[in-house]
């Protein structure tokens, strides 16, 4: 190994950074955050030779209110990519197009991936290691542990900071863009040890035996349910600060007890809804199903799925065990509630995610308002491809509005109303109408077999 890989290594794990404080280190972009976006466009842009500083936060002592490791990429949330299906799912073409474009999130979740039917679920720390050993193996790719507080003057720029941006860093995008910066709140699901789950009272399933039995499933009779409904309700919440008091939260991660809130049956047409799962000791299905997903590769911890939560943890712990099969049930992980911060990016992004009053500099991943694992690491992959575009002195050319990455870009960059702009995973609703009438299931098909060639015609065309 060379020497400066040496170094490289030793930031990776413990090295503080001098960057912008006098160090000398020459480098063609300066990335900062190494989440899933940060990390993926540094893969980008050093692969194709060009020199990528990559600044993160944690290592020098400091986390943000969500994370648990010093480690690059790490998922702070599910442990789920969510639906694989390319033919028949957004987010499931989003993943091929990724791959096709030598994605490293998507590289690193092959090497880490556990069973979860259909969707691609990973273990967590596998996963992390990945992305840093592969990163680590790259010659001109220097990460260093340090906080950055103000946004460059000048030189090229990628800021993936993620929802969860440190405040004096966000301050200074709020001087920038001469604009507040909307927030809204996002809640982390628990993790439970699969030796403490009752597996006489849980059995696994996937719903409608669609892929492997993947899940372990928890029913509920009515009266278990509604004890369950009203304890969400009663039970002793996070309470908020000042500054948090009226921000909203993303229907997407929604805590489950705000859904309780929303009516009786709330739950059980959403992460509860027993459709499709017979349970072997009846025949039939369940009025309620608490459903749990595996979390790494050996098996050893279960993630509570949509079951996101701003209960107090011993509240947690109480409420929890009251569900069939969970009664002794050890938690890995309790629930919590966390801040997330992104841009008005219609209004203040250019079509190239650049800021439009200061175009040396790119956003990329959650902070733009894309969510989820997935599109934030999408967006991240395209912010690389833009700048090294630039640095090769080439013109950009966009991938087609028909793909689900031009799809999810157009949205970011201006298609989505800046007045009511709110955070948005992919899917059909983003792509450009197929024409005619058809069942739903073939006008997903439609979809993605349109993307798929319009895609093929791009990546061939395109100097990436």
């Amino acid at each position: 190994m060379s020497s400066e890989v040496e170094t490289h290594s030793r930031a990776l794990s413990t090295s503080p950074g001098t960057s912008g404080k006098g160090g000398a280190m020459q480098y063609d972009v300066h990335i900062i955050g190494g989440g899933l976006a940060g990390s993926e466009a540094a893969w980008q842009l050093a692969r194709r030779g060009f020199r990528v500083r990559l600044s993160e936060m944690r290592g020098t002592g400091e986390r943000s209110p969500a994370h648990q490791t010093d480690a690059l990429a790490e998922l702070v949330c599910s442990n789920s990519f969510r639906s694989d299906d390319h033919e028949n799912n957004a987010v499931g073409l989003l993943h091929h197009e990724m791959r096709g474009l030598d994605s490293l999130v998507m590289a690193a979740a092959a090497k880490a991936q556990v069973p979860a039917g259909s969707a691609l679920a990973v273990d967590r720390d596998v996963f992390s290691a990945e992305v840093e050993a592969r990163l680590a193996a790259l010659p001109n790719l220097t990460v260093v542990r340090e906080r950055i507080d103000v946004l460059p003057q000048a030189g090229l720029t990628i800021v993936a900071t993620g929802p969860l941006t440190a405040e004096a860093l966000a301050c200074s995008i709020g001087a920038a863009t001469g604009a507040d910066s909307l927030a809204f709140f996002d809640a982390i699901a628990p993790i439970v040890y699969r030796d403490s789950i009752d597996m006489d009272v849980a059995w696994m399933a996937s719903r409608w035996d669609k892929g492997d039995k993947d899940y372990i499933n928890c029913p509920m009779n009515q009266e278990q349910y509604l004890a369950f409904h009203q304890g969400l309700l009663d039970g002793e919440k996070t309470e908020f600060r000042e500054w948090e008091a009226n921000t909203p939260y993303f229907e997407g991660c929604m805590p489950i007890e705000v859904m309780a809130s929303r009516g009786i049956d709330t739950l059980r047409y959403g992460p509860m809804k027993p459709v499709g799962l017979d349970d072997p000791r009846t025949g039939r299905w369940p009025y309620a199903v608490v459903q749990l997903r595996q979390d790494n590769k050996l098996g050893t911890i279960w993630n509570m799925v949509g079951f996101q939560t701003k209960l107090k943890h011993a509240e947690q712990v109480r409420l929890f065990r009251t569900i069939p099969g969970l009664e002794n049930a050890e938690f890995a992980r309790l629930g919590g509630l966390h801040r997330n911060t992104f841009l008005n990016s219609p209004e203040l992004l250019d079509r190239q995610l650049r800021l439009k009053n200061a175009p040396h500099i790119r956003f990329a991943g959650q902070v733009t308002g894309c969510e989820g694992y997935v599109e934030s690491s999408a967006v991240g992959l395209i912010a690389g491809l833009m700048t090294a575009t630039e640095l090769a002195g080439r013109e950009w050319t966009s991938p087609p509005r028909t793909t689900a990455l031009g799809a999810l870009l157009s949205h970011i960059t201006g298609d989505a109303e800046a007045d009511s702009y709110q955070p948005m995973n992919v899917n059909f609703g983003l792509f450009p109408p197929v024409e005619g009438k058809m069942k739903k299931a073939s006008r997903k098909q439609v979809y993605t077999a349109r993307a798929k060639a319009d895609f093929a015609e791009w990546t061939a065309s395109a100097p990436l």
